[in-house]
């Protein structure tokens, strides 16, 4: 059994996964980002305490998976912009030092990555990109069955290629870059600022509102749907040129609507990736469903300490 933490912007959670890639317990709690790192460890710690004694698991290990960026192989967060008092504290040896086991840590779409390559849509995929579109974009790369790590064994941030240099302003400094014209708030401010004065449903959108609007006939739901697959594909065609991957696979919330932008993917890579071969690219929905965070982080421990002893994915 292995103990499963999953750090986000709002949220902790924890719980403890099976070796099928089963979460028997969970637990969660605010994540309070302004708050001291030592509160958000000692919820951390009382958690896995909760969900060990509620399963009566012996741990073999602790997996993390956390908003980036961070330092896989020393542990530490690095200038993580939701966690402004969090930069230099280490997770990895506090919960080692609790629970007297191996633990180990990546960022979280690194873990989502190699959850849908152990357990997931892209088991037995060596060649593997693990996309989330949500509030932001977070992408994950396996080369040859290896988390791809640029320098410094730093997470590269795909999700912040610039697409259009003259498109909206992100928070990395860039314009046009891909999460800023994709991400979910990107569908939200594009109808804000398009839609008209009278647009009955302007101060109650969400990403989410959009699809169910779009799906509804709205036609200005539709346009925003409509730009959202368009940049999608965009982005995706990039990596599909850059890579060539067996397999592209989408996650996060805003793909709980795939229906509504598949065939706008699909339509902008055939169009964008003529000097490689695309159609050999899979175009896939994540399967680990609403626990994928979760399981993505225990499968960090197997990457790290399973029984090959290699830091590379199964």
């Amino acid at each position: 059994m292995v103990g499963a933490v999953d750090i986000g912007g709002t949220k902790i959670a924890v719980g403890i996964v099976n070796p099928e890639g089963k979460v028997l317990c969970r637990l969660e709690s605010a994540t309070q980002p302004e708050g001291l790192y030592e509160s958000a460890l000692e919820r951390t710690v009382n958690m896995l305490k909760a969900v060990v004694a509620k399963t009566g698991a012996k741990l073999q290990g602790i997996g993390i998976g956390s908003t980036g960026p961070v330092y896989p192989f020393t542990g530490e967060f690095g200038n993580v912009h939701f966690f402004p008092h969090w930069r230099g504290r280490n997770p990895v040896k506090d919960l080692e030092k609790v629970f007297g086991v191996s633990v180990a840590m990546e960022n979280d779409a690194d873990a989502s990555a190699l959850g849908e390559a152990g357990w997931g849509s892209g088991k037995n995929k060596s060649r593997l990109i693990y996309v989330t579109v949500g509030t932001g974009i977070g992408v994950g790369v396996i080369l040859d069955r290896h988390i791809y790590r640029g320098v410094d064994q730093a997470h590269p941030e795909i999700g912040h290629h610039v697409i259009d240099a003259s498109g909206p302003l992100c928070v990395c400094g860039f314009r046009g870059c891909w999460e800023s014209l994709a991400a979910g708030p990107a569908m939200v401010s594009w109808l804000e600022g398009n839609a008209p004065p009278d647009y009955p449903h302007r101060g109650r959108l969400t990403a989410k509102r959009i699809c169910e609007l779009a799906c509804a006939g709205d036609e200005w739901a539709q346009r925003s749907v409509e730009r959202e697959g368009r940049y999608l594909g965009l982005g995706l065609a990039n990596l599909v040129t850059m890579f060539v991957p067996d397999a592209i696979v989408l996650g996060g919330s805003i793909m709980k609507s795939a229906t509504l932008f598949l065939e706008r993917i699909r339509t902008v890579i055939a169009a964008s990736c003529c000097f490689v071969p695309y159609d050999k690219t899979e175009l896939v929905l994540a399967s680990l469903g609403e626990d994928s965070n979760l399981i993505g982080a225990a499968r960090v421990w197997y990457h790290r300490f399973g029984s090959s002893g290699e830091d590379r994915a199964p």
